[in-house]
């Protein structure tokens, strides 16, 4: 498993703690970003160390390898020289450190590795840190948002909005009754301004009816004056006839 991946367990753990919990959504994002922050410093440290001993065994693994073409020159010259006692010797010193650098050549390996998923991992973090950032205001806004919505709801069932309505309802009903009763006082209790207003409107109404009168008698008089003629030459034909 990856350091990362051990990172990546310890922040899904406090996630769910604090999602729990759920006191102050905006105050939990940045935990989560800290803490996401805090184990990218980590990979980078280990990431750090990790290249330090890389270049330590590379060391080790240059000079093992001088070492074992020396002894090796050195019993080529004890051959030369007659001295085989002295060859095997630097011969076996040579072996060593072969086997010294071979051994080195696999912690290499094995070191090349872990720095390989190592960057895999800073890279990964990264990548969620920058997402988590960019997320970061909206998650903050829907918190606050949903913070609001449930602060009405609190309000709605604290106060029974219903029943406030209801006694509105009912002030609203006995101030009708109220102004019912006054205007049932001012019935038949007429100011002086208002029967002399009433007496000129009166007067007003009987001008308009003899108005009227005059015009229907203007209008009934040539019709009368015509029916007489008539009448009139009715009887002249008939004493002709």
């Amino acid at each position: 498993m990856s350091i990362f991946s051990r990172m990546t367990d310890i922040i899904n753990s406090n996630i769910n703690a604090l999602l729990d919990k759920a006191e102050d959504p905006e105050k939990m994002v940045r935990l989560i970003i800290q803490e996401m922050e805090e184990a990218l410093v980590e990979v980078r440290t280990t990431s750090a160390r990790a290249i330090a001993d890389r270049k330590e065994l590379q060391r080790k693994h240059d000079w093992q390898r001088n070492e074992s073409d020396e002894w090796q020159r050195k019993a080529e010259v004890a051959v030369r020289k007659g001295r085989d006692d002295l060859a095997k010797g630097a011969l076996l010193e040579s072996q060593k450190a072969h086997d010294a650098v071979l051994a080195l050549v696999t912690e290499l390996q094995a070191l090349e590795e872990t720095l390989v998923k190592l960057n895999e991992d800073v890279g990964a973090l990264q990548i969620k840190i920058k997402d988590a950032k960019a997320r970061q205001n909206a998650i903050v806004v829907r918190s606050q948002a949903a913070q609001t919505r449930l602060g009405v709801r609190r309000t709605l069932s604290d106060h029974n909005i219903d029943d406030a309505m209801n006694r509105f309802a009912l002030y609203e009903r006995k101030m009708d009754e109220l102004e019912g009763q006054i205007e049932s006082y001012d019935l038949g209790q007429k100011t002086l301004s208002e029967e002399i207003d009433q007496l000129e409107t009166g007067d007003e109404i009987d001008d308009m009816l003899v108005k009227l009168k005059q015009q229907m008698l203007d209008t009934e008089k040539p019709s009368e004056t015509k029916q007489r003629a008539d009448e009139k030459r009715s009887l002249e034909s008939d004493d002709n006839g």
